[in-house]
Parts: C-alpha cells; sequence; structure tokens
C-alpha cells in the first residue's frame, strides 16, 4: 500500500481500504498530504458520509486545517453537504475557526447561499461579526449576494449576540 492509499480511498469512499489501512496504522486517521488535506477534509469535501463516520470514530481532528487554513466545515459550507455539516458539528467541530484569508464557516454559508447549515452554524454560537482579511463580515457577504433570507437570518442572531 503506497503513502497516498488513505487519502485516494477517503476521495472515493473505499472504507474497507480504509480501515484496513487504519487497523495496521491508526495514525493514519491524521495523516497529512502534501497540500495539507486531511482524510477527514477529503472525505468531507467529496461527500463521502460513510468515511467520515469512520473517522470522526477513530479520532480525526475535526478541526484540522488544511495548507489555506480551510477546515472540513468550510468545506461543506461551501458544497452544500447538509448531513455531513451536521456530522461535523455534532462532532464539536469549532464554528469560528479562521482560514488564512480570515474567512470563518459562516462566511463561506453565506457566501455559497447554504441557509440551513448556516443557521445551525449560529445556533452553535457562530460569530457573525468575524471580518475576512477583506474586511467583510458574513452579513456582508450575503448582502452582497443579494440573499434576502440569509441577510435575514444573519441578523436575527447578530441582534441576539
Amino acid at each position: 500500500m503506497n503513502d497516498y492509499a488513505i487519502f485516494d480511498a477517503c476521495r472515493t469512499g473505499d472504507v474497507a481500504t480504509i480501515e484496513r489501512i487504519c487497523a495496521e496504522n491508526p495514525a493514519a486517521v491524521s495523516a497529512v498530504d502534501p497540500k495539507g488535506f486531511t482524510p477527514l477534509i477529503l472525505a468531507t469535501y467529496n461527500d463521502q458520509k460513510e468515511v467520515v463516520d469512520f473517522l470522526l470514530s477513530h479520532g480525526a481532528d475535526v478541526n484540522a486545517q488544511d495548507a489555506a487554513g480551510n477546515t472540513a466545515l468550510m468545506g461543506v459550507c461551501f458544497k452544500g453537504y447538509k448531513e455531513i455539516a451536521k456530522k461535523l458539528l455534532d462532532a464539536g467541530a469549532d464554528v469560528n475557526i479562521r482560514n488564512s484569508n480570515g474567512a470563518p464557516a459562516l462566511t463561506f454559508a453565506a457566501t455559497f447561499g447554504q441557509l440551513q447549515i448556516a443557521e445551525w452554524l449560529l445556533q452553535r454560537g457562530a460569530l457573525s461579526n468575524l471580518p475576512d482579511a477583506r474586511g467583510k463580515t458574513s452579513l456582508d457577504h450575503a448582502v452582497i449576494q443579494e440573499n434576502e433570507a440569509m441577510v435575514e437570518l444573519i441578523e436575527r442572531y447578530a441582534n441576539a449576540q
């Protein structure tokens, strides 16, 4: 088995291979590829729910960041994978981690119109006033996207903070 087998298996949802690799080397759940991706980040970006379940149950770091500072939660906020977003939140994902551009998960949800995920983030304590590197908050991104429902949602939680 090559050093990248776990990453390929996470992309494709090959749970049997992942189980075999982790049985031989339990630390493989925390491996990092040359781009800084962990198995969990790759599994979430590729909508591999069963792989996500396996990795989380075997100690994968839910808050690990890739080379750009992005987390698995940020990826699902961009892609709109609700079921995986819920799994990551239930596993204790930090909703306020920011990537190298200063953007937290809520900025991704607001920018890409993921209303349900944004609401879950806000329910878990996501701060709507965290500016990114350009000084834009999640609310600013919702306004830029002209997403009235997202603006209303973020404002409702911002007023309660």
